[in-house]
Parts: structure tokens; sequence; C-alpha cells
């Protein structure tokens, strides 16, 4: 997992509420499990006409979004399936955060365990994040737990297993490869009894 310390960037709002996994990425793009090359199908019902083209209206097809890390979203972001999919197609088109009013708690893990931060802010402070033009940047501090936005700055919470998980850029396997000795002894032991 890519270390996740400080990240300034730009931003791009999709404010709606209840944005599930099958809006993230609708289920006839779950035949990949390499975690990678779903970047081109995220939000497929919005970012498509229904003849394949772009919808040059949706945010993200919009040229001064392309190069956006942060999405900034309303309540309730990631529910419904489980499907780990969603959060790879968000990492895949490049976004390394995504700013909320909540998240259903698989999609919370999934991105926590796949190197996207997901952040829980208030409505209030979402507001003033959504009049970010496209020439401006949001700054995410993981170490102080901070979103800045020119001189707002929000707090925001996060448990601090993740929170070294993500500057370190650990995932579950690095940090059980730190008691490789320890695993490596007991196996060890264990197979004088077997």
């Amino acid at each position: 997992m890519e270390a996740f310390v400080r990240e300034t960037g730009r931003a791009v709002v999709i404010p709606n509420d209840n944005i599930n996994t099958d809006i993230i990425l609708p289920k006839q793009f779950l035949k990949n499990i390499l975690k990678t090359g779903f970047g081109k199908d995220l939000f497929y019902d919005w970012r498509y006409n229904a003849d394949g083209s772009l919808n040059e209206a949706f945010e993200l097809n919009k040229p001064e979004h392309k190069c956006a890390s942060i999405l900034v979203t309303g309540n309730d972001f990631g529910s419904g399936s489980s499907r780990e999919h969603a959060v790879w197609a968000l990492t895949d088109y490049g976004f390394r955060a995504v700013i909320g009013g909540g998240f259903s708690d698989i999609f919370y893990m999934n991105a926590t365990k796949n190197g996207l931060l997901p952040i829980v802010l208030p409505e209030e402070n979402r507001r003033i994040l959504r009049s970010i033009q496209a020439d401006e940047y949001i700054q995410i501090d993981l170490p102080k737990q901070t979103v800045t936005y020119n001189d707002d700055i929000f707090h925001f919470n996060i448990n601090s297993q993740w929170k070294e998980k993500f500057i370190n850029g650990e995932d579950d396997i690095d940090n059980t490869m730190k008691y490789e000795k320890l695993i490596t002894a007991f196996e060890k032991q264990r197979s004088i009894f077997l």
C-alpha cells in the first residue's frame, strides 16, 4: 500500500447522498480481480450516455477535474454490496481520499485496506469544501488529522491503528510480516507436537 502522510490535490465534488457501490462501479465490471483497470468504469452510468459517449455534464468528465485526487461527496457513501471493486475503481481513477458525511462500514474497511483514505466531515464543513474551484487545492494532513481549504481547517477522526498503517504504507500482510520470526518459531515448536 502506498503511504499516505499528506495529500495536496484538486478535488471534484459529487454532492449526492446515498451513492452506493453499484453506482460507483456497476456489477457488469466485476470480472477482474487485479485491482487495476476499473478507473475508466467509475460512475459508469453517470459518466456515459446510453450510446457509450461521454456525458460531458458529469463532473468527472470535465477537463478541469481530470487530475483530481480528492472526492467530496454526500452522506452514506459506499452503501450497498460489499464489493471491494468499488474502492479499486476509485483508486485506479486516481483518488487518494474521499470526504463524505459517512460511509457504510464495509466500504470504509475496504477503503482503509486498499489505501483510500475515507474522511468523515460534518455537513457545515463539506458545504465549504463544495465551493472549491477547479484551480484550487485541498490539503489533507493525516498526522495532524486535518483538511485545509484556503483559510478553513477541519479536524477529522481516524482509528489510530489505521492512521499508523496509512502513514507507514502498511497493509494487513505487511503488519503480519512484522511477526515473521515469532510465527516461524511457533511453527517449528508446533511441529514437535504433530
